[in-house]
């Protein structure tokens, strides 16, 4: 990816007024330059290779900066530095995308403009911890919170008290259009912090405190949604057809001779 020379000229300014300059501000305008010469540097109707290799080295630096977050590692990823002194709370931001049968084939493009805003939202003071989740290869997990892909979770962690106790970390969701999320979108959310104005979710799949992790149901429920999601769309017709007929069947039989039997021994009312 190739930076346009209007920015490359612009750098020496930038760096004479940098002095009175807040740091927020500079990242937000950096930012807004950062995405117009990356915008200015793409032509409208790419080639394939140019695409390719963009993708490729933004979703390296991206890597770089963000965890990986599974089924096995989620409850020791999404913790508290233990040096910080309490009270205070741990800030996580993920990212779910998904593939051909969690997103049908439609979460490059959200996924695009996230490795390429990663390392200015990275920037920014005070950043959140950054992790990724593929509910292509982590689909138990992405249902047993009810994700659907592509989306953001922001968690806000704190660290327990010296009793050990805790206040339920909180946690905001929201999800992203397939087709129309940009740098922009990640720049309004983060940087901007229009995230906090997000309802806060407190349902039963609230990853740390709903009512399935309480009971232990969460992956019970992972594991049967992943599994009607898997089967074919002919089969629950078969299943509920064979039931019916079943029981119509017993119905139009009548009395086995053993329940036959039993009636006639009970006595008369």
């Amino acid at each position: 990816m190739r930076f346009s020379s209007g920015l490359i000229l612009a750098l020496p300014a930038l760096a004479v007024a940098e002095e009175q300059i807040p740091l927020l501000d500079k990242v937000k305008g950096f930012f807004n330059m950062a995405t117009a010469a990356v915008s200015s540097s793409i032509p409208a109707m790419p080639s394939a290779p140019i695409n390719a290799a963009s993708t490729k080295a933004a979703a390296s630096a991206a890597a770089a900066i963000q965890h990986r977050i599974t089924l096995e590692n989620w409850k020791e990823v999404l913790t508290v530095d233990p040096t910080a002194s309490p009270p205070t709370a741990q800030d996580w931001l993920i990212f779910a995308t998904g593939g051909n049968s969690t997103c049908f084939g439609l979460c490059g493009n959200a996924t695009t403009a996230w490795n390429t805003s990663l390392p200015i939202l990275a920037a920014k003071p005070n950043a959140p911890k950054f992790a990724y989740l593929d509910c292509e290869t982590e689909n138990i997990l992405c249902n047993s919170w009810s994700i659907g892909a592509p989306a953001l979770y922001y968690f806000q962690i704190p660290k327990p008290l010296a009793d050990q106790s805790a206040p339920v970390p909180t946690v905001r969701y929201q999800s992203l259009n397939r087709t129309s999320t940009t740098t922009e979108t990640f720049k309004h959310l983060i940087v901007d912090n229009e995230i906090e104005k997000v309802e806060p979710y407190e349902g039963v799949f609230h990853p740390f405190n709903g009512a399935l992790q309480k009971y232990n149901l969460a992956i019970p429920y992972g594991y049967v949604t992943w599994g009607f999601a898997k089967m074919p769309s002919w089969m629950p017709m078969i299943i509920i057809s064979f039931l019916s007929r079943s029981f119509m069947n017993k119905r139009m039989a009548g009395p086995t001779p053993a329940e036959s039997r039993a009636a006639a021994a009970r006595p008369a009312q």
